[in-house]
């Protein structure tokens, strides 16, 4: 038995413990929000928050997950759609065909989360791990910036 919390609700999973996390939020606990991209932890698309951390779900073992881990999701990010990086990716037009845009997400509000006035560099540095084929770099990077801007205030 695994036992978490998902997006602030404690989760028990009778699973195989080798069972990529991402594939336990998709396929058992039905939030498809995370992306599968590569897997093996390259592109970034299946990025979800540990502890605050931002991870890659699709080579992150479930048996890794202690019960008080806490688990964030694109879903659980914000009830309504609201979190400030979410709302500046809206006023940036930052997606295009959208597929990597949850794991964009969440490695920029974890990033801003403890880094909350990041330079290009930190920015760059942060987003590495994150690839989008639309090329939409410019607009994350600006975005991440307003983000910023909107939790200072």
């Amino acid at each position: 038995m695994i036992s978490f919390y998902l997006n602030g609700v404690q989760q028990s999973l009778e699973i195989d413990a080798d069972t990529p996390l991402l594939w336990a939020i998709r396929d058992h606990l039905k939030l498809t929000g995370t992306k599968y991209g590569c897997g093996i932890g390259s592109c970034g698309a299946c990025t979800v928050h540990l502890d605050g951390l931002a991870i890659r779900s699709c080579t992150f073992p479930v048996s890794a997950l202690k019960p008080n881990h806490q688990i964030t999701t694109i879903e659980g990010l914000s009830e309504h759609g609201d979190h400030p990086v979410q709302q500046a990716w809206i006023s940036n037009n930052v997606p295009q065909c959208g597929y990597c845009q949850p794991g964009q997400i969440m490695s920029a509000s974890a990033l801003l989360a403890k880094n909350p006035q990041p330079n290009d560099e930190d920015i760059n540095n942060a987003m590495s791990g994150n690839i989008c084929r639309c090329g939409t770099y410019p607009r994350i990077r600006k975005a991440i910036h307003d983000a910023a801007t909107i939790l200072k205030s």
